[in-house]
């Protein structure tokens, strides 16, 4: 089979390697499309990989195209989205139902061959059925939006709150969107971008607030009659928008950190005394799994898939690349903001 194969940094290379065999307890996915993490893009673009050659991508849709010994909850033909994470099932963390805290686990592309590829095999568990109106392209954003819905849940969640939501990106969207299907008051959102606030607005963010604007905060605030906000998400991993959560936060309001920093960061004791004084609770979230695995987040995320509740906007989706010009894609991250969006690689093309 054809696969996009990464030798070394930045030698990503479109060719011939072996197809997978499929073993008992896994299932053989012809894949359509795979979207490119984050995560990606410092193991082509740097020296990230876990090891040479690789064949990286996890957030893919498909077509079953073989099965296994034992397989019995999926067959040849069903239409799946992929689930990268395959947790050892063994450690404590497992026990407890913690699989993204698993001490022992493999992913698939990036610690053993993924979805840049025309197939790729994995266990039976890590694929979720998807009805015949969620399109491929849908599909293949499955572990982004369970990223989102992870995130909701690290917080006791509860409707009726005010939600503001920090960043205007594909997760943070659907972070919005899944604040507002379990029953928001209302949701804001804040970005510095007025093209992802205006989405924002039309995917039912309640307010959208340019954090670039001289006097935002106050604005954000009039959205709750100047309490603050009961839940408040930090989707960017942006400096600025991470200490932002402080002063949005509600008096003994709750605040989750779904984003992932790049840079180190230092707080004033000004800043920090907003946590102490408002007596908020601060947590972090981590990939998108619970027990049973994989977890609600995907069974509901297949669900509101389903029945249109989750919108999926023409936006999210920057380009489509086919597989062969793979190393093209990577291309576009080394100029700085120039891709808008999720980039799919077609494995069909």
């Amino acid at each position: 089979m054809k696969a996009g194969v990464l030798y070394a940094k930045e030698d990503l290379r479109y060719e011939d390697i072996n197809k997978p065999r499929v073993k008992a307890g896994e299932v053989l996915v012809k894949v359509k499309y795979t979207g490119i993490c984050g995560s990606d893009i410092p193991r082509v673009n740097g020296d990230a990989s876990h090891y040479y050659p690789n064949v990286l991508g996890h957030e893919f849709s498909g077509v079953i195209a073989e099965t296994g010994e034992g397989v019995t909850g999926v067959k040849a033909g069903d239409r799946v989205s992929g689930i990268p994470l395959i947790p050892c099932l063994q450690c404590e963390d497992c026990r407890r139902g913690n699989y993204s805290l698993c001490r022992h686990y493999s992913f698939i592309g990036s610690r053993q061959y993924g979805s840049f590829a025309e197939f790729v095999a994995v266990p039976e568990k890590n694929v979720v059925k998807i009805d015949e109106s969620i399109s491929f392209a849908q599909g293949a954003l499955f572990e982004p939006v369970t990223v989102a819905l992870h995130g909701l849940y690290r917080l006791p969640y509860q409707g009726g709150g005010n939600v503001a939501i920090l960043g205007g990106g594909t997760i943070g969207l659907f972070t919005m969107q899944w604040a507002k299907i379990f029953g928001s008051r209302k949701v804001g959102v804040f970005d510095i971008s007025d093209e992802r606030l205006e989405l924002a607005k039309k995917l039912g963010a309640d307010a959208a607030v340019n954090t670039l604007e001289e006097g935002f905060i106050r604005k954000a605030k009039a959205v709750t009659e100047s309490r603050g906000f009961d839940y408040v998400y930090e989707t960017a991993g942006n400096t600025a928008t991470i200490k932002m959560t402080y002063e949005l936060a509600a008096n003994k309001g709750r605040v989750c950190f779904i984003g992932t920093p790049t840079k180190e960061l230092t707080f004033s004791v000004e800043e920090w005394e907003n946590l102490n004084r408002k007596e908020f609770a601060l947590t972090g979230s981590w990939m998108s799994y619970s027990a049973p695995f994989p977890g609600k987040e995907w069974e509901l995320t297949a669900h509101y898939a389903g029945t249109g509740a989750l919108r999926f906007d023409d936006s999210f989706i920057y380009k489509i690349i086919p597989l062969s010009r793979i190393h093209e894609a990577f291309e576009m991250y080394k100029i700085p903001g120039a891709v808008k969006g999720k980039i799919l690689i077609d494995s069909e093309k």
